[in-house]
């Protein structure tokens, strides 16, 4: 997989013809080896997503094209990355995408430092959005009990699923105003009004439920149900999804989800749903 970022990286570069950003810094949070794989399946659903998102929207098709091929390869290291965890490694009919600005919320803490030539990132930095109560996937479990094993697989059907419809979700959320990323060069900014909303972005939908119980920086939510296509279809909440506070339940579709951008007072988060 290594070598596969190196290509990737590679072909960028050749893309922007040394015009694109130079190598910076990271800092991870995982401290073990399960919470390594956790975080990665997790990192490779918004990369994915993150390309989605922008895809159609690039003027250049050529190059929309070569980045394709490139974020297939990465959707292969999240189903992969699943397995190693134990999880099933494909629960969803659809992968979502989400905006830049979505994607660059989620990336910016994790940049520690960067070359002073780097062009600036002008996308929006929201302010960050914790489940204080995320279904937790890294628990090791090695039993003869078919559906309650965790360990890496081909594939494990969970007797026991992370997550279900109505389950309690509780919610809490930064002020904007806060210095994150490389240097602390950026600052978390919204344009919201005050929060209502939990939209989840997941498959081909993004869903709308009451934020309850609001006090201050926190609040609660109940996850919804939903089939994509109706009776006996997916379920609409399924997978590593994401989940937004907004102040409107503004209609969106797929391809104009950057509408959304105005509306979100913190977030997103990764939701790990199944």
């Amino acid at each position: 997989m290594a070598d596969q970022e190196v290509g990737h990286a590679t072909l960028l570069s050749n893309i922007l013809q040394g015009r694109g950003a130079k190598q910076c810094t990271y800092q991870y949070p995982f401290q073990t080896v399960r919470s390594f794989i956790d975080f990665c399946q997790k990192l490779t659903r918004w990369g994915e997503s993150g390309v989605f998102g922008f895809l159609e929207h690039l003027d250049s098709r050529a190059a929309a094209t070569l980045l394709l091929d490139s974020i297939s390869t990465e959707s292969r290291q999240q189903m992969v990355f699943r397995q190693f965890e134990g999880l099933f490694p494909m629960p969803v009919w659809f992968i979502p995408g989400i905006t830049q600005s979505m994607a660059w919320t989620l990336l910016a803490p994790y940049l520690v430092e960067c070359p002073a030539e780097n062009p600036r990132i002008e996308w929006q930095n929201f302010p960050a959005l914790n489940v204080t109560n995320n279904p937790d996937a890294t628990p090791y479990w090695n039993t003869s009990v078919i559906g309650n094993e965790t360990t890496p697989a081909i594939t494990h059907n969970r007797t026991d699923p992370l997550s279900y419809p109505g389950r309690d979700i509780f919610l809490s959320w930064e002020t904007p105003g806060k210095k994150v990323s490389y240097n602390e060069s950026y600052t978390t900014n919204t344009t919201a009004g005050e929060p209502k909303f939990v939209a989840w972005i997941s498959q081909l939908n993004t869903t709308y439920t009451p934020l309850t119980n609001i006090n201050g920086q926190s609040g609660q939510t109940i996850q919804p149900g939903g089939r994509v296509f109706g009776d006996n279809t997916a379920p609409v909440v399924n997978g590593s999804m994401f989940v937004l506070i907004t102040d409107s339940d503004l209609y969106v579709t797929p391809f104009n989800l950057s509408m959304l951008n105005p509306h979100v007072v913190a977030g997103p988060a990764v939701y790990q749903s199944g």
